[in-house]
C-alpha cells in the first residue's frame, strides 16, 4: 500500500471507504466425471429404449446448488457442497436406416471442497428485511448467519464418451447410486417439461464429462482506498446507422491477407511444426 506522500504525488483527493467481496480462499480443479447416469423424461425415454446407439453432441451446466457449513473442529474452515446439474443433448440411432433423433437429459455430479473462510460472530440485518404487521406474532426477519459466500466458475463441459446399455447392466451402471431421478429437484424437471422415469426399468445412457472449475469463499468487508474523482464517461453514445457509410468504410483496414494469403510461419530447427 502506498504511503501518504506517494498518494499525494499521484493526485489522490481523499481516502474513501468501500464495501467489497474479499476472496479469503479459492481452489481450481480438473475433474473427469466418469459414467454419469443420464435421466430422461418419459417421452424421451421411449426413444432411448429403442436406441441401438447414442452420441453425445453438447453439454452445459444448467444449475449449481451450493451449501456452506462450518467445520466443527477446525475453526475458520468451511465445507462447500456443490451439486452440478448438466444438460446433455444426444443423437439417438434406433436403426441403421433411420435418421437420428435429438433428445436431452440431465445428469448430476456432487463435489465437496474444504476452504478457509475466516470467522464472523456478528448478526447482520439490512433494510431489505420487512416486518409482517398482519401476523399475530411479528416476523422480525431472520438475520444472516454471517457465513462466507461460496461461488463457483465452471467452463463448458468437455464430452469424452457416451454409451447406452440394457436396463441395470451391473457390469457398467451404478444402479445403487443415490443420484437417482428422485434426487432431481422439481425446478429441473420443469425445465425439461416432464417427469423423469424410474432408472431401474429402462435402458441406461452414460456419459463421461471433463470439467474445469474455480471455487471461491468470499466475505463482504470494508476497505479504505484512494479516490481520485467520480468516473464520468468521456465517450459519447453514438447512434448506429446515422454516420456516413463512407466514413465507416474509411475506418476499415485493407484486407491484405485476403489478397495475399499468409505463408507458413518460419520455425527453427528442422521446420517441423
Amino acid at each position: 500500500m502506498p504511503d501518504n506522500n506517494s498518494v499525494r504525488d499521484i493526485g489522490c483527493t481523499e481516502a474513501v471507504s468501500v464495501e467489497v467481496n474479499r476472496i479469503y480462499d479459492c481452489c481450481s480443479d480438473k475433474d473427469c466425471l466418469s459414467d454419469l447416469r443420464v435421466f430422461f423424461t418419459d417421452m424421451d425415454q421411449v426413444l432411448i429404449d429403442r436406441a441401438v446407439s447414442v452420441r453425445a453432441k453438447k453439454a452445459h451446466v444448467i444449475a449449481t446448488y451450493i451449501d456452506v457449513e462450518p467445520l466443527p473442529f477446525n475453526r475458520g474452515y468451511f465445507s462447500c457442497d456443490l451439486t452440478f446439474f448438466f444438460e446433455v443433448e444426444f443423437e439417438v440411432f434406433s436403426s441403421l436406416n433411420q435418421p437420428c433423433e435429438l433428445v436431452s437429459g440431465v445428469c448430476v455430479f456432487r463435489k465437496r471442497v474444504i476452504l478457509f473462510g475466516s470467522e464472523g460472530n456478528v448478526r447482520i440485518f439490512s433494510s431489505e428485511m420487512r416486518l409482517d404487521s398482519c401476523a399475530s406474532r411479528p416476523n422480525l426477519g431472520e438475520p444472516s448467519r454471517n457465513l462466507p459466500r461460496c461461488s463457483v466458475q465452471i467452463a463448458e463441459p468437455v464430452i469424452l464418451s457416451s454409451c447406452v446399455t440394457d436396463p441395470c447392466d451391473r457390469r457398467r451402471c451404478k444402479c445403487d447410486c443415490d443420484c437417482g431421478c428422485n434426487s432431481i429437484p422439481g425446478s429441473i424437471a420443469e425445465y425439461f417439461g416432464g417427469a423423469f422415469v424410474d432408472p431401474n426399468d429402462s435402458k441406461a445412457v452414460y456419459v463421461t464429462l471433463g470439467i474445469f472449475s474455480i471455487i471461491q469463499l468470499t466475505r463482504t468487508v470494508q476497505l479504505v482506498v484512494p479516490a481520485f474523482d467520480f468516473c464520468m464517461p468521456s465517450k459519447e453514445c453514438g447512434t448506429p446507422g446515422i454516420d456516413d457509410p463512407c466514413d465507416l468504410f474509411d475506418k476499415m483496414c485493407f484486407p491484405v491477407n485476403d489478397f495475399f494469403p499468409p505463408q507458413m510461419p518460419e520455425s527453427g530447427g528442422c521446420g517441423c511444426g
